[in-house]
């Protein structure tokens, strides 16, 4: 039996049917309760912090997606089984055991203390990382192998932020670390996705078509993949700063080559070249504020790749492949473009507040309630498609 047959053949509750149906959809649902949460605690001083809100964004809300997508394309890329029903839910329920933990320990300061909100919130990457070495090595899909480490890197960055954070109260070595991993997962698994979909696009309408992935490609991944270690391990390195900058120009470079330009009358292709043009133009303001620091602020290279990259390219995603894997068509509705609008305001409005220190919090605000409102709008939309039986399945 392959993959699709063993879907197919799965006859218990649609939204365990496959790994996107359960975190997609309450991951969206997460963030869009996550953001304004802290937004309200960060004005009036209540007890959820700026350390719960980086946590949650990076690795609960980020994580969730992360896996979702992984549980779905894995079995893809290996021609093993997928993992649905009884081990799904129990994958799932490890994630919301962690997000119910990580909230608890907000609100109650005594529990900040105790081990056992670490020992349940690391569980899920790791057992996630665990699955992902485990269908790699049995379907010895070695192409993959750089995903495996990046799970695995994932899953210790996030006990390293709990660890790190009783240490000294800000986790900063591991949420660079966690961030630099998602950017590259981004370069990588984005890389792969946006000239493919492009071409098979393009094809059906004898458009121009992307370029061929080649040595360009390497060299870039290789870059960005350097300047992000460098910046995790020294964050304000003049060396850094020029790694990243070049990291940045070079994925600039690779982005012109898949021809995004010619995807306009699609949003459903476009989206994901606009995901990855955050991730080259934070990359170039992620850079710029360490050689220029008095010029660009870190925090602004900072939200441009995670409001802007991680929060479009992960929308883009799992808008396209939520239709595809249900069994409704690839093409733009209503849904899509408000989505699509709300995400980027967010992302443009985020970052041009970190740039506009009189307007920060003005910004700030409306760019949460615009973040909000797109993953209001994913669940809207989405949810029953996820919550469904596949769409023309007898």
């Amino acid at each position: 039996m392959n993959t699709a047959a063993a879907i197919r053949a799965y006859r218990g509750p649609a939204v365990f049917s496959i790994g996107l149906r359960p975190f997609f959809l309450f991951a969206a649902l997460w963030s869009a309760i996550a953001a304004p949460l802290w937004l309200y605690a960060f004005l009036s001083g209540g007890p959820v912090g700026l350390s719960w809100h980086v946590h949650e964004m990076l690795f609960g809300y980020t994580g969730g997606v992360i896996v979702g997508f992984l549980l779905t394309a894995v079995p893809n890329w290996t021609g093993r089984l997928p993992v649905v029903g009884l081990p799904l839910a129990l994958l799932f329920g490890l994630w919301l055991a962690g997000r119910a933990a990580m909230l608890a320990t907000a609100l109650n300061t005594e529990l900040a203390a105790a081990a056992w909100p670490l020992i349940v919130d690391g569980l899920f990457l790791f057992a996630m990382a665990g699955v992902v070495w485990r269908e790699v090595l049995a379907g010895r899909n070695w192409r993959n192998l750089p995903v495996a480490v990046m799970v695995t890197v994932l899953a210790l960055a996030n006990a390293g932020f709990h660890l790190e954070a009783d240490a000294g109260g800000v986790a900063n070595l591991s949420t660079r670390l966690g961030l630099a991993v998602v950017t590259l997962l981004i370069a990588l698994i984005g890389g792969r996705v946006t000239p493919s979909f492009t071409r098979n696009w393009q094809v059906k309408r004898g458009g121009p078509l992307p370029a061929v992935a080649g040595r360009l490609d390497v060299v870039t991944l290789i870059v960005t993949a350097a300047g992000l270690i460098a910046w995790s391990i020294a964050p304000i390195h003049p060396a850094a700063g020029a790694i990243l900058l070049a990291a940045g120009g070079l994925n600039l470079v690779r982005l012109a080559r898949w021809r995004g330009d010619a995807t306009l009358s699609e949003p459903l292709v476009m989206i994901l070249h606009l995901g990855y043009l955050w991730l080259a133009v934070g990359l170039v303001l992620l850079g710029s504020s360490v050689v220029a620091p008095a010029v660009v602020l870190p925090s602004v290279g900072v939200h441009a790749l995670t409001a802007g990259a991680i929060g479009v390219m992960t929308l883009a995603v799992m808008t396209r492949a939520s239709r595809g894997h249900t069994g409704h068509p690839l093409a733009t509705g209503k849904v899509e473009v408000v989505i699509y609008v709300l995400i980027n305001a967010a992302a443009l409005i985020r970052v041009t507040g970190g740039l506009l220190p009189s307007v920060y919090q003005p910004f700030l605000i409306v760019s949460t309630g615009l973040w909000s409102a797109a993953f209001l709008a994913f669940v809207i939309g989405y949810g029953p498609m996820l919550l469904r039986s596949r769409a023309g399945r007898n």
